[in-house]
Protein backbone atom coordinates (compact mmCIF):
# COMPACT_ATOMS: atom_id res chain seq x y z
CA UNK A 1 0.00 0.00 0.00
CA UNK A 2 1.61 3.24 -1.18
CA UNK A 3 -0.36 6.46 -1.36
CA UNK A 4 0.79 10.00 -1.97
CA UNK A 5 -0.85 13.39 -1.98
CA UNK A 6 -2.12 14.27 -5.44
CA UNK A 7 -5.85 14.78 -5.70
CA UNK A 8 -6.55 13.14 -2.35
CA UNK A 9 -9.76 14.09 -0.57
CA UNK A 10 -9.34 16.44 2.35
CA UNK A 11 -10.75 15.38 5.73
CA UNK A 12 -10.27 17.35 8.95
CA UNK A 13 -9.48 14.88 11.72
CA UNK A 14 -11.39 15.31 14.96
CA UNK A 15 -10.13 14.47 18.44
CA UNK A 16 -9.27 10.82 18.99
CA UNK A 17 -6.79 8.04 18.38
CA UNK A 18 -5.83 7.16 14.82
CA UNK A 19 -4.08 3.95 13.77
CA UNK A 20 -2.29 3.60 10.43
CA UNK A 21 -5.45 2.22 8.79
CA UNK A 22 -7.58 5.10 10.10
CA UNK A 23 -5.84 7.90 8.20
CA UNK A 24 -5.75 8.72 4.51
CA UNK A 25 -3.55 10.94 2.42
CA UNK A 26 -5.07 14.42 2.58
CA UNK A 27 -6.28 14.11 6.18
CA UNK A 28 -5.29 17.12 8.24
CA UNK A 29 -5.68 18.86 11.59
CA UNK A 30 -4.49 21.87 13.54
CA UNK A 31 -2.67 21.63 16.84
CA UNK A 32 -3.09 23.94 19.78
CA UNK A 33 -0.70 26.84 20.29
CA UNK A 34 2.19 27.74 22.55
CA UNK A 35 3.77 31.07 23.39
CA UNK A 36 7.54 30.92 22.96
CA UNK A 37 9.14 32.54 25.99
CA UNK A 38 12.55 33.93 26.78
CA UNK A 39 12.90 31.01 29.22
CA UNK A 40 12.36 28.53 26.37
CA UNK A 41 15.12 30.21 24.35
CA UNK A 42 17.60 30.43 27.23
CA UNK A 43 16.80 26.89 28.39
CA UNK A 44 17.27 25.49 24.89
CA UNK A 45 20.57 27.35 24.57
CA UNK A 46 21.79 25.75 27.79
CA UNK A 47 20.52 22.30 26.84
CA UNK A 48 21.92 22.35 23.30
CA UNK A 49 25.07 24.34 24.01
CA UNK A 50 24.09 26.70 21.16
CA UNK A 51 24.88 30.09 22.68
CA UNK A 52 25.23 31.84 19.32
CA UNK A 53 24.83 35.62 19.67
CA UNK A 54 21.66 35.87 17.57
CA UNK A 55 19.91 33.73 20.22
CA UNK A 56 21.42 35.36 23.30
CA UNK A 57 22.10 39.04 22.53
CA UNK A 58 19.26 41.40 21.58
CA UNK A 59 21.63 44.10 20.32
CA UNK A 60 23.54 41.69 18.10
CA UNK A 61 20.27 40.31 16.73
CA UNK A 62 19.11 43.86 15.91
CA UNK A 63 22.34 44.53 14.00
CA UNK A 64 21.45 41.46 11.91
CA UNK A 65 17.98 42.82 11.06
CA UNK A 66 15.87 41.10 13.71
CA UNK A 67 13.70 42.98 16.21
CA UNK A 68 15.27 41.06 19.11
CA UNK A 69 17.10 37.81 19.75
CA UNK A 70 15.50 34.90 17.94
CA UNK A 71 14.61 31.38 18.99
CA UNK A 72 16.80 28.56 17.73
CA UNK A 73 15.38 26.96 14.59
CA UNK A 74 15.64 23.56 16.24
CA UNK A 75 13.68 24.88 19.21
CA UNK A 76 10.86 25.77 16.81
CA UNK A 77 11.02 22.27 15.32
CA UNK A 78 10.99 20.66 18.78
CA UNK A 79 8.03 22.79 19.86
CA UNK A 80 6.15 21.98 16.65
CA UNK A 81 6.65 18.25 17.28
CA UNK A 82 5.58 18.74 20.89
CA UNK A 83 2.39 20.49 19.74
CA UNK A 84 1.68 17.50 17.47
CA UNK A 85 2.29 15.06 20.32
CA UNK A 86 -0.03 16.83 22.75
CA UNK A 87 -2.77 17.45 20.18
CA UNK A 88 -6.26 16.03 20.67
CA UNK A 89 -5.59 14.15 17.42
CA UNK A 90 -3.36 11.27 18.48
CA UNK A 91 -1.65 9.23 15.80
CA UNK A 92 -0.62 5.87 17.21
CA UNK A 93 3.08 6.34 16.53
CA UNK A 94 6.18 4.37 17.40
CA UNK A 95 9.00 6.73 16.44
CA UNK A 96 10.05 9.55 14.19
CA UNK A 97 12.23 8.31 11.33
CA UNK A 98 13.55 11.61 10.06
CA UNK A 99 12.87 15.23 9.24
CA UNK A 100 13.13 17.52 6.24
CA UNK A 101 12.74 21.02 7.68
CA UNK A 102 12.82 24.67 6.57
CA UNK A 103 13.34 27.80 8.65
CA UNK A 104 11.26 30.49 6.91
CA UNK A 105 11.10 33.31 9.43
CA UNK A 106 12.25 34.31 12.88
CA UNK A 107 10.48 33.21 16.03
CA UNK A 108 10.82 35.87 18.73
CA UNK A 109 10.06 35.52 22.45
CA UNK A 110 6.36 36.33 22.83
CA UNK A 111 5.36 34.76 19.50
CA UNK A 112 2.45 32.32 19.66
CA UNK A 113 2.94 29.39 17.29
CA UNK A 114 0.63 26.63 16.09
CA UNK A 115 0.94 23.86 13.54
CA UNK A 116 -1.17 22.66 10.63
CA UNK A 117 -0.47 18.95 10.11
CA UNK A 118 -1.38 17.03 6.94
CA UNK A 119 -0.89 13.43 5.86
CA UNK A 120 1.15 13.70 2.65
CA UNK A 121 1.93 10.02 2.04
CA UNK A 122 1.47 6.60 3.62
CA UNK A 123 2.88 3.16 3.04
CA UNK A 124 3.43 -0.12 4.82
CA UNK A 125 6.88 -1.07 6.07
CA UNK A 126 8.74 -3.75 4.12
CA UNK A 127 7.58 -6.36 6.68
CA UNK A 128 4.01 -5.04 6.47
CA UNK A 129 3.60 -5.06 10.23
CA UNK A 130 3.60 -1.26 10.65
CA UNK A 131 3.05 1.82 8.58
CA UNK A 132 5.00 4.92 7.69
CA UNK A 133 3.18 8.23 7.41
CA UNK A 134 4.74 11.31 5.89
CA UNK A 135 3.32 14.27 7.78
CA UNK A 136 3.62 17.80 6.46
CA UNK A 137 3.93 20.60 9.02
CA UNK A 138 3.24 24.29 8.56
CA UNK A 139 4.17 26.39 11.61
CA UNK A 140 2.56 29.84 11.82
CA UNK A 141 2.91 32.67 14.30
CA UNK A 142 0.10 34.80 15.72
CA UNK A 143 0.14 36.98 12.58
CA UNK A 144 -0.44 33.97 10.33
CA UNK A 145 3.11 34.13 8.96
CA UNK A 146 4.78 30.81 8.11
CA UNK A 147 7.90 30.64 10.26
CA UNK A 148 8.82 27.01 9.64
CA UNK A 149 7.62 24.10 7.56
CA UNK A 150 8.69 20.64 6.59
CA UNK A 151 7.97 16.94 6.79
CA UNK A 152 8.56 14.02 9.07
CA UNK A 153 8.44 10.29 8.40
CA UNK A 154 6.55 8.72 11.27
CA UNK A 155 6.60 5.00 12.04
CA UNK A 156 3.06 4.11 13.11
CA UNK A 157 1.28 1.15 14.61
CA UNK A 158 -1.32 -0.88 12.76
CA UNK A 159 -4.62 -1.52 14.45
CA UNK A 160 -4.49 -4.54 16.78
CA UNK A 161 -6.41 -7.57 15.47
CA UNK A 162 -9.06 -7.33 18.19
CA UNK A 163 -9.81 -3.71 17.18
CA UNK A 164 -9.56 -4.32 13.44
CA UNK A 165 -12.25 -7.00 13.44
CA UNK A 166 -14.66 -5.18 15.73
Amino acid sequence: MNATLTDAPSRRLGPGEYWFEDVAVGDHYDTGHIVVTESHIVGFAGLSGDLFDVHMDDEFARTQGFPARIAHGLLGLAMADGLKNRSSVRIMAVASLGWNWNFKGAIIAGDRIGVAVAVKAKRLTSKGDRGILTLGFTVRNQRGEIVQDGETALLTRKKPTELASG
